[in-house]
Parts: C-alpha cells; structure tokens; sequence
C-alpha cells in the first residue's frame, strides 16, 4: 500500500501525518507526503511541526518539501488532501476517473463532512501545531481502521 498525504507547501500538515502514519502501518507501507505548490521545495518541515512531532517521539526532521506530480497519481494507492482547497488542486490535476478515486479529503474518513478539513497551523503557534497533531492522529487512526490495518 502506497499512501500520500498532501497539504499546500508540505512543510506542515503532510509531513506532520507522513510521520504519524509511518509509525502506525507495517513496513511494507510507503507513505510519503507533498505540496501543491513549489515554493517551499527541498526545505525540511517547519521547525514548529519538527518540534510537535519530537514531542510525541516521532522525527520528521529529514523530510523534505516536494510538489505532487504526475507520477504520484500512478504510483500510489489512496491521496489525501488536508484541506478544500488542496484537494480541488489536487483533483484538476488527475487525468481519468482511476485516479480520481484515489484522493479524499483526509479528515472525510471521521464522518464529520462540515468540519472535515485540518487548519493550516502556519499562521499559529505551538498550540495550534499541536491541535493539528492531534487531528492528524484522529485521522490516521481512522485511515487505518478503513483500510483494515491494526497497528
């Protein structure tokens, strides 16, 4: 199983679930995340998201920021979007209806469709980072119960 977690720069969000989910699932899994946008490419995660994952034991502090591209709607299973607006970019960029099944709204598996979307904590403050963290967990953990997976 081949899992990719997208938010808008993937130095937040993402990368804070890439990390969350990797402790979660079997080794066979990959999971990796990305942006829709560029601008942050090659950079680690914020330090805040490094500093909230450190703080419940799990490193993302080597990951780095990439854009999604072509190549990720043929090579993973399921794409999961952090937010309406990441999922609408991402979903103009599928080309048929296979790889339009693939991508969901990341929170969209709590059942909660009006509050189904993770806040952007890049604005905030550790609070607000860990609020995230805790959604992000919620949500990995309800991925993996949909997926059949225990961890």
């Amino acid at each position: 199983m081949k899992i990719l977690m997208v938010c808008l720069g993937n130095i937040c969000r993402s990368p804070l679930a890439e990390g969350i989910m990797k402790t979660k699932v079997p080794e066979s899994f990959f999971i990796d995340s990305a942006g829709t946008i560029s601008i942050h490419e090659g950079e680690h995660p914020d330090k805040r998201a490094i500093k909230t994952a450190a703080n419940h034991g799990i490193d993302i502090s080597k990951q780095r920021s990439r854009p999604i591209t072509k190549a990720d709607f043929e090579n993973f299973d399921k794409i999961y979007c952090m937010d309406v607006d990441v999922l609408a970019d991402v979903v103009s960029k599928t080309k048929n209806e296979e790889q339009r099944h693939k991508v969901s709204l990341f929170l969209e598996v709590l059942g909660d469709h009006e509050n189904a979307e993770v806040p952007d904590p890049y604005w905030g403050g550790m609070d607000d980072f860990e609020n995230v963290f805790q959604l992000l967990e919620k949500g990995c953990d309800a991925i993996l119960a949909q997926l059949k997976i225990k961890n």
